[in-house]
């Protein structure tokens, strides 16, 4: 699976993924626990969320991000956070704001931005980009944000320590849950001009997926018996309900894990890290077989 689509519409291509949880030093512990160590990244200039990140050698990182002070009222999925739902939001990157700004006006949306936002490294490096919010929902619920970077980008992402040179791809895709695949396909074909998806039945998450075969998004809607995506969309609408992550199939760190079964998907291989060892997450390993 591809984590770049470029078309005539607009480009998506991955620049990370959000989790979301109450407390960042417990989250980055289990992480560490796993093997995946993630580097401290700093206060955002909201005054009220801070985050580290778990960079990949394609430049996408996964972040991890909560509140400064426990149960604070965060300006940015608040109830993510305070609830430990994880997946919470995507971003890709652009270029140019303004320019993505007209296409999506163009193409019937009506964008906000671009948004200034700061943040300072522990080492006293100073970090700005812009962010741009193509339509009025919580920022990367459904259709992702566009983040341009103000400051040279390698000073914000870099590839982690634990993981680089590892076998780890970057993030392939993220997996939405929603509450109508056909819906959801129309605002994706609508937005970055993506064919229409293949559609099948996933009975070991109890949900319908549709797959882009040129991006790196995947929808999912529940089925009659799907407690838990369904739970998920009714507490926090449309949003990310899972991360898969492009990793090689003979990759060492496979073996430093806590791996469920491999399963097909779409033709490729797909394990999950066990989720009762992160938080009831869904953070999957996508492996081609081709």
């Amino acid at each position: 699976m591809s984590r770049e689509s470029e078309t005539s519409r607009g480009r998506l291509e991955i620049d990370h993924a959000t989790l979301a949880g109450p407390d960042l030093a417990t989250m980055r512990s289990r992480f560490a626990e796993l093997g995946l160590a993630t580097e401290y990244g700093g206060p955002h200039s909201n005054g009220v969320t801070h985050m580290a990140l778990l960079g990949f050698d394609d430049g996408s990182y996964l972040e991890l991000i909560s509140t400064l002070e426990p149960r604070s009222q965060s300006p940015l999925w608040n109830a993510q956070i305070q609830d430990g739902a994880g997946p919470a939001a995507w971003a890709v990157r652009a270029d140019d704001l303004p320019q993505e700004q007209t296409r999506l006006a163009r193409a019937g949306f009506a964008p906000r931005g671009p948004v200034l936002m700061t943040r300072t490294r522990p080492d006293g490096t100073a970090l700005a980009w812009d962010l741009l919010f193509p339509r009025d929902e919580p920022p990367g619920a459904t259709l992702p944000f566009a983040i341009c970077d103000r400051t040279p980008r390698e000073r914000r992402v870099a590839p982690s320590p634990s993981v680089a040179g590892s076998g780890f791809g970057g993030i392939a895709a993220v997996i939405l849950g929603v509450a109508s695949i056909d819906a959801t396909a129309k605002l994706f074909q609508a937005a970055y001009g993506l064919e229409h998806p293949a559609v099948a039945v996933h009975p070991a998450l109890d949900v319908r997926l549709a797959r882009f075969w040129c991006g790196p998004v995947v929808l999912a809607e529940p089925l009659a018996g799907s407690a838990w995506l369904s739970e998920r969309i009714a507490r926090y609408g449309d949003s990310p309900a899972a991360v898969l992550l492009a990793c090689s199939p003979t990759a060492r760190i496979r073996s430093r894990l806590p791996l469920l079964a491999a399963e097909d998907w779409f033709g490729d291989r797909l394990t999950w890290i066990d989720p009762d060892r992160l938080f009831g997450w869904r953070v999957g390993l996508l492996s081609r077989t081709a």
